[in-house]
């Protein structure tokens, strides 16, 4: 009876880390508030793009850190604290767009949202892992697969929201819904007891046990940790310069096509249609979550990345000679579908490598290339808008050169 009560807490906490996930995820629609703030305010396109490269530097530092003290305070204490930043950190930003202020957007949305996304963001996934060793690639697809989907909710209701109440408001409005559910979502996480394991599951002889699992500092003096970090920060690099552009390059494709329409009602019109992209497309960086994680259960960790590498970096070289907004869409919805999968691979790859015990610090630590890829993405493509496309496949084709060249750690027994 035990043991059934705990197979039903598991599942609990899965629902939990999705809902979790999904606000957190709601970052990935940055997109359609960058253009009403740079049209309201006159900031610079680069200028308030760096508001994104603080969120996800910060996003990824705050993960490595929150993963520390998840080993050490248990995931409801670490979940709570960074569901409390998030929430008020997104409010905040309201109050940065009502004073005008784009410091202290860089502070709330930059600075505090993102050093609450990355604690809250990696919590769920380390406690998952304990909670699913036997379907650890298909659980960690499902919690991260809500983080991919938060754009998508964000992504079709802000850009009516900020046409009606103006990029304060909306804030103020989600950053509220975000406090609620995030710290209601935390108040159901809790480690599993020592030594559990699901009914009739026995460990895989070729995975790293929970007894043989390397700390943070025996993982990184690997260098497969290092060749992990690699493909990590090379996909996420390619997919946030995407994502941090996705609604003004769908935008200019649109354009080319709404030739019928004044010039008075185009730009509303081009905001909507290029917000609904996004959010198609974030649908696919979900479901890309669950599809390759749980993929990844059959073919391996490795196939996976590689083969998300090499297609990723074809349609990166396609992408700008498309001149449909239809299959603008489609390659747009597949490479969010490979980003998103290579957030949720990534976790079991780590797990796999270098067992679950130490999961928290070992997993955290390496999403710093999170935080670095949030910086070189994103300031890429807005830097170098007629190369950047170019650039992300060049990152892509390196990444499935790590992929390609990576063997498993050998025991620390052996």
């Amino acid at each position: 009876m035990a043991n059934e009560n705990l197979e039903k807490k598991r599942w609990w906490i899965a629902v939990a880390a999705i809902v979790m996930q999904l606000c957190l995820g709601s970052v990935y629609a940055w997109s359609v508030f960058k253009k009403p703030l740079m049209e309201v305010h006159g900031w610079e396109e680069v200028g308030v793009q760096v508001t994104f490269m603080i969120l996800m530097a910060f996003t990824g530092l705050s993960a490595a850190f929150g993963g520390g003290i998840l080993d050490k305070k248990g995931p409801r204490f670490v979940a709570t604290i960074g569901a409390i930043l998030f929430g008020v950190g997104t409010m905040m930003a309201g109050l940065a767009d009502s004073v005008g202020s784009i410091v202290l957007l860089y502070l709330s949305f930059g600075v505090l949202a993102g050093l609450g996304g990355g604690s809250a963001y990696v919590t769920p996934i380390a406690t998952l892992i304990r909670w699913f060793p036997d379907k650890r690639g298909l659980v960690t697809g499902l919690a991260v697969m809500g983080y991919g989907g938060g754009a998508f909710f964000v992504g079709k209701l802000a850009p009516l929201m900020i046409l009606k109440m103006g990029v304060a408001h909306t804030w103020y409005i989600l950053g509220a819904v975000f406090l609620v559910l995030c710290v209601g979502a935390a108040s159901f996480y809790k480690n599993p007891p020592q030594g559990w394991l699901p009914k009739g599951f026995t460990p895989s002889k070729t995975a790293t046990s929970a007894a043989g699992s390397f700390t943070a500092a025996e993982a990184q003096k690997r260098p497969q940790w290092w060749m992990l970090w690699g493909m990590l920060f090379f996909n996420i690099s390619a997919g946030l310069g995407l994502i941090s552009q996705l609604s003004p390059l769908a935008q200019e494709v649109l354009r080319k096509t709404m030739t019928e329409i004044d010039p008075a009602t185009l730009t509303a019109a081009l905001a909507v249609a290029g917000g609904t992209i996004l959010s198609i497309a974030s649908i696919f960086n979900g479901l890309g979550r669950l599809f390759w994680a749980w993929i990844s259960d059959t073919i391996g960790r490795k196939a996976v990345f590689m083969i998300m590498f090499a297609t990723q970096a074809v349609l990166y070289i396609l992408l700008p000679q498309v001149g449909s907004a239809v299959l603008f869409t489609v390659i747009a919805c597949y490479l969010l579908a490979c980003y998103g999968g290579g957030f949720a691979t990534m976790p079991a790859f780590a797990a796999d490598s270098f067992g679950p015990t130490y999961i928290g610090r070992v997993y955290g630590f390496m999403l710093t290339a999170w935080a670095t890829a949030g910086i070189i993405g994103p300031w890429v493509f807005a830097q170098f808008k007629g190369v950047a496309l170019y650039v992300a496949a060049a990152f892509l084709v390196v990444g499935f050169l790590l992929a390609l060249a990576y063997k498993a750690p050998q025991a620390k027994d052996a």
